[in-house]
């Protein structure tokens, strides 16, 4: 089911000034009406403008960049665009997004990014493609080889900005973008914009034009969102509960840790689900072939840390699990655009301990929406562990002991506030027994009466 709030209906992908081989792109891929966020940022793209575009996940946003770069080079423009990603995955799915759009320009791309041979990206770039995708890490290492010339790019584009900042790229994409003397057209693409981002764009930017799309809450909109109460000790069993009696299609797991990931997958493994685990210090062969079996459409359960998930961007994502709930708001949104992609409907459950209600009570506020319980009669928890229960007997324990002893000293403590009362009482209630030393090491020597 594809929401009509996507998509701006009343336009073609041809009333946006693109030229007729990015058209038969756009036509092979399927695509019949832009959406809100491409409808409203190519056609400044194609004047040449700056631009600054913030849409929710899931909305179209890599196209949106993509087509009118392709519609802005021609073959032969070598170097001529360079998109900075936040990570791996993300640039291998924008590459081949822009791969799959430009099929009929003649036009090509590559990524470069951490976790692989130097050697193979170098040879690479040796092709002069037109377009680079890449890290900002790896995108610095190869200027500094002498391979990647700043000066030709015409278009730079920075994809999902306030990630890359979040993460630690800044000064990177300063100095990337510092060294760019001919300043480039600059595209800005962002789930938000932050002042940050605002103060980046004033440094690197010619009178950027600003786009926010209108839908509010559209990602939210579109998931079937629930929260489930559990302990942290039954959050595996009733994980495993859960695929086991809901049967979801193409399933994501987020979870905090990659400690964590490797862990619950491991436990679904050992319990007949079929879980593949991905995180940032897995290798990247590893890595490439859980993303190839998810986009194949053999991998049941994929269990994720958040930056190990950006460049998802599958469309049969049926249902996200929130493991462990985020402690950023923005994080939560962003997990939950991994489905209900380009208009879909989702299922969305997160995973709250008693704990936890104010991370759910800060979702909810920023979703603007009130989640609803998901109530799960059938499934029963586990025993308190013994190491909990004892803790939780010792802290009892400790409390009780510390009113007790409050209480005691109140009552000692009276007497002294009545004494202390008295107007002629000596300060402090510390009488002098004689007239002090005149000094000791600086310390006036006194004693209790």
């Amino acid at each position: 089911m594809v929401s009509s709030e996507t998509f701006d209906t009343t336009k073609t992908f041809a009333d946006l000034g693109l030229p007729a081989s990015v058209l038969k792109g756009v036509d092979a891929a399927g695509f019949k009406h832009p959406t809100k966020i491409q409808s409203a940022l190519i056609p400044i793209a194609m004047s040449g403008k700056d631009v600054i575009g913030q849409a929710k996940t899931g909305t179209g946003k890599t196209a949106a960049f993509s087509l009118p770069v392709l519609g802005l080079l021609q073959p032969g423009d070598q170097f001529g665009a360079l998109v900075l990603v936040p990570t791996r995955e993300l640039a291998i799915q924008v590459c081949r997004e822009v791969e799959e759009l430009g099929g009929h320009t003649g036009i090509k791309a590559i990524p470069v990014y951490g976790g692989k041979p130097m050697r193979a990206q170098a040879q690479a770039l040796e092709s002069h493609p037109e377009i680079i995708v890449g890290t900002p890490g790896r995108v610095m290492d190869m200027h500094q080889r002498g391979l990647l010339p700043y000066n030709q790019f015409k278009v730079v584009i920075l994809d999902e900005v306030d990630r890359m900042l979040d993460i630690g790229f800044r000064e990177d994409i300063r100095k990337i973008l510092g060294a760019m003397k001919q300043r480039p057209q600059t595209i800005f693409v962002s789930a938000t914009i932050s002042p940050e981002i605002e103060k980046l764009a004033r440094s690197y930017m010619k009178s950027p034009e600003k786009i926010v799309t209108t839908e509010k809450s559209l990602t939210v909109s579109a998931v079937d969102q629930s929260w489930l109460t559990v302990e942290p000790w039954d959050k595996r069993k009733l994980l495993h509960h859960l695929l086991k009696h809901e049967e979801p299609a193409l399933t994501i797991v987020f979870c905090r840790m990659k400690k964590t990931v490797d862990q619950v997958a491991e436990y679904l493994t050992k319990h007949g689900i079929d879980a593949h685990a991905m995180h940032g210090d897995m290798y990247q062969t590893k890595r490439d072939k859980v993303m190839d079996q998810l986009r194949g459409g053999s991998l049941g359960v994929l269990v994720a840390s958040d930056l190990a998930s950006r460049g998802l961007d599958v469309d049969d994502i049926s249902h996200v699990i929130n493991y462990d709930v985020p402690e950023d708001p923005e994080i939560y949104i962003h997990r939950i655009g991994r489905t209900a992609r380009a208009g879909r409907h989702g299922v969305a459950w997160t995973f709250i301990q008693p704990d936890q209600g104010d991370l759910l009570s800060g979702i909810e506020m920023l979703a603007n929406i009130e989640i609803p319980q998901k109530q799960y009669p059938d499934f029963t928890p586990g025993p308190i562990p013994i190491d909990v229960s004892s803790y939780r007997e010792a802290e009892k324990r400790r409390r009780e002991e510390s009113a007790s002893a409050k209480s005691r000293m109140a009552t000692a403590v009276a007497p002294t506030a009545a004494k202390a009362a008295d107007p002629n009482a000596f300060p402090g209630g510390v009488v002098p027994s004689a007239m002090p030393m005149k000094r000791l090491g600086g310390v006036v020597r006194t004693r209790r009466g």
